[in-house]
């Protein structure tokens, strides 16, 4: 086994190792778009069995120095057990992980940071999933990194591009407006210190890898297209059923969408197109997903991996049925080449709560006009 290959979930790598390039991912989603960033970045592939062994072709290219995963583990039970699903396929890969138990009580943290900082100055490129992650944010305060590398969380993605063009502090789309609380207040200079440092320079390059529409960017940010090679690579083709499937969302987790009006819209879907299968987002309540059960007659699905994997090993339906989320834009790319059929409902206004943000439907909208190669539906009608 390669010696990038060796690192292990809750085994700290020595700290005297040199760092090529560190990523730092929190959901399975970021750790799956890193994976797919080094795939593309990977100037060498490596020998059957054998770990992989990229050399750095140019700056800014290649993973000279190797790329060790940094797993900063949440504590909700259905993301860990994708995160060691999704950290397998990466040692498989050849690719360090180390396993970070980031959330795991008050002296965690500090404990993380402790343990990171060197690791984080020794690097020549650090790689994040989340850059509204506090975690994240602080963690870019200690690297003297002079590339940076942000990958996709989803379509928070195109928040982010946006809010940076602008120079705005960084706060998550589905966050009610106003004005922030005292955690924003004591955690502003942070924040503004990872801003400022996620800002190209002529000491540091940023770049944007996303499957995400970025029709604006920053200046001086590189913007490179995610189109899921390594998936499709590895994964597949699928093999297609005649039925649809359903995917779920956590909007009514976030408390953007209200949960009777939720449920309404899903059990209409269902009988409209025939959904059999409801493939549950990580982050839905089981309490939410018992009442689709017996209110729909789904069968729920609680994947073991994000959906564009398990979507590209299949079976699948012919058509996906989802509300506007990342996979609007990431399925049509992760089952390029396949029969199967995105399609997307709209958000009716009537549905999101009084809680939600007052971008919500304007973002949530967004989502769905620039999604590419998908079906658009009409928001579901008759709900009650």
């Amino acid at each position: 086994m390669s010696p990038r290959a060796a690192g292990s979930a809750g085994t700290p790598s020595s700290g005297n190792q040199t760092y090529g390039t560190l990523a730092f991912v929190e959901s399975p989603v970021q750790l799956l778009n890193v994976l797919e960033w080094a795939h593309l970045n990977a100037v060498q592939e490596p020998e059957p069995g054998a770990g992989l062994t990229a050399v750095a072709s140019e700056p800014g290219g290649g993973l000279g120095g190797g790329l060790t995963l940094v797993v900063l583990s949440p504590t909700d039970p259905m993301t860990r057990g994708q995160l060691r699903r999704m950290a397998e396929l990466a040692r498989n890969e050849g690719y360090e992980v180390r396993w970070e138990e980031a959330r795991g009580g008050t002296a965690a943290p500090f404990q993380t940071i402790g343990g990171l900082a060197g690791a984080l100055r020794r690097a020549r490129r650090i790689v994040m999933g989340d850059p509204f992650s506090r975690y994240v944010q602080l963690l870019l305060t200690i690297t003297k990194a002079r590339d940076l590398v942000v990958v996709d969380d989803g379509t928070a993605t195109m928040e982010f591009v946006g809010q940076l063009a602008r120079g705005e502090r960084l706060v998550r789309w589905h966050r009610r407006g106003g004005r922030p609380g005292p955690r924003d207040v004591l955690f502003a200079p942070v924040s503004a210190s990872a801003r400022r440092r996620l800002t190209p320079s002529e000491a540091r390059q940023v770049e944007i890898f996303s499957s995400m529409p970025i029709s604006s960017p920053p200046e001086g940010v590189r913007v490179t297209v995610n189109d899921f090679s390594w998936t499709r690579a590895r994964f597949g083709p699928p093999r297609v059923t005649k039925g649809a499937d359903l995917v779920g969302t956590s909007l009514v987790e976030t408390g953007v969408v209200d949960l009777d009006r939720y449920v309404d819209a899903v059990t209409s879907l269902a009988k409209t197109h025939g959904a059999t299968r409801y493939f549950a987002h990580r982050r839905e309540s089981t309490e939410k997903l018992h009442r689709l059960a017996v209110e729909t007659g789904l069968e729920i699905v609680r994947p073991d991996l994000p959906l564009e994997l398990i979507a590209r090993r299949g079976p699948i339906g012919r058509t996906i049925l989802s509300f506007p989320s990342t996979v609007v834009h990431t399925l049509p790319l992760a089952l390029a080449g396949t029969d199967v059929r995105v399609a997307v409902c709209d958000i009716d206004p009537t549905w999101l709560t009084q809680n939600a943000s007052p971008r919500a439907q304007g973002f949530l909208s967004g989502v769905t006009g620039t999604a590419r190669d998908v079906t658009r539906l009409q928001a579901v009608t008759g709900v009650a």
